[in-house]
């Protein structure tokens, strides 16, 4: 059987790869290996993080109404316990921006939170 060699294939490959890694610094925007090395990363690290960006953010939210539930002598469980109580269903998104920009609407359902806590 005769050899073949790769021709165009090859260099195809190796330009959209190098294409990719436009804008990184160093080797890694003009060598194959490097680039190579460096866009399966990329991808890596891509594709794990929007997994985590949603972690972060419940975190974030978490943060900012523990925060503001302590403003008005709640913990955060104790806040997220009285929601329930009182039946408000309000996931942590909206509560957190509630408690960035509407200050007086938080205290309002602060006050609701702790008014359905049972008492032990």
């Amino acid at each position: 059987m005769s050899r073949t060699k790769t021709g165009y294939v090859r260099r195809r490959h190796h330009k959209k790869i190098i294409g990719m890694m436009k804008g990184q610094r160093g080797t890694r925007s003009t060598l194959w290996k490097r680039a190579n090395e460096a866009m399966l990363k990329s991808l890596f690290y891509a594709y794990r993080d929007r997994r985590q960006k949603r972690r972060q953010f419940r975190r974030l939210w978490i943060m900012r109404i523990n925060a503001a539930a302590r403003l008005h002598g709640l913990s955060y469980s104790r806040f997220i316990y009285g929601l329930k109580q009182a039946g408000i269903e309000l996931d942590r998104k909206i509560l957190a921006d509630i408690a960035v920009r509407d200050a007086d609407t938080f205290r309002k359902i602060a006050a609701l939170a702790q008014q359905h806590q049972k008492t032990a």
